[in-house]
């Protein structure tokens, strides 16, 4: 938004202490007798004689000296000499007017570093927490035509305690989209799976509007799959999602095998 009247100043103005002209073309810059160290020699401005003196042309900067084109003499007025502050300094900016994209990161922020106003979870740079990933270590029998919601025992990393046994909740602060994978292996005793679905539900609902991706094997049956599903999610604070699996089988039930599937999930930096 642009200013009505002046617009304020931004950078540390500096008038030096007086100099001396005398019989050579370097002087030294300071400030209180502490030396100043201009960047450039446009980052000046140099009256001599009531004139102002055009910067590389006129004088140079080395250090914390400006040495003139030439030598001056004792007639010579160095009238003033400001040097214009950091070159790229901004001053102290307004709430919410650095997005994040013109941000940058040195190291690993922390979970707990809050950068939106809404204080939802966001690294420059990039760590895509919230995230957990879970799997189950024992078998589990799978009954035929039965939609079975998936259970894990074992978790891998959880970083904000936001996964518990078969779901992840949003946690307070985590709203926004999420990467969801899941696969499992079900295997049976013979060649006996018809087909076979693993999807997601968010908050109870099928995540597809209703519709489900089977895996079909009816031409062919098979005796054993890993059906795998990924979905981006957008949650709100208390969404939570579980992982839903179903077979036809020719046969009672079949086996989710141990080890062989995992069910993981992050937030994704927008």
């Amino acid at each position: 938004m642009a200013y009505i009247g002046k617009q304020p100043l931004v950078g540390n103005y500096t008038v030096l202490d007086a100099l001396t002209a005398t019989t050579t073309d370097t002087y030294a810059l300071t400030k209180n007798s502490v030396a100043v160290f201009p960047q450039t020699p446009a980052n000046c401005i140099v009256s001599l004689n009531g004139v102002i003196q055009a910067p590389y042309d006129s004088y140079t900067i080395s250090g914390s000296n400006i040495v003139f084109a030439s030598a001056l003499t004792a007639s010579d007025s160095i009238d003033f000499i400001t040097v214009l502050g950091d070159v790229l300094n901004v001053g102290t900016v307004s709430d919410g007017t650095i997005g994040i994209s013109k941000l940058s990161a040195t190291g690993t922020p922390s979970s707990s570093t809050f950068l939106r106003g809404d204080n939802s979870w966001v690294s420059a740079g990039g760590t895509n927490t919230p995230a957990f990933a879970a799997y189950k270590n024992s078998d589990v029998i799978l009954s035929d035509n039965v939609e079975t919601k998936l259970t894990w025992d074992t978790e891998l990393f959880d970083t904000h305690n936001a996964f518990s046994s078969d779901r992840f909740t949003c946690p307070s602060g985590g709203a926004g989209k999420y990467q969801f994978n899941v696969y499992a292996r079900l295997t049976v005793a013979s060649t006996s799976i018809a087909w076979i679905y693993l999807v997601f539900k968010k908050n109870g609902n099928y995540v597809h509007s209703g519709t489900v991706p089977y895996n079909d094997f009816t031409n062919n049956y098979i005796a054993a799959f890993t059906p795998s599903q990924s979905n981006i999610i957008t949650l709100a604070e208390n969404d939570y999602v579980e992982a839903f699996i179903a077979a036809d089988l020719t046969v009672a039930s079949g086996t989710l095998n141990a080890t062989a599937n995992e069910f993981s999930g992050y937030k994704i930096i927008e």
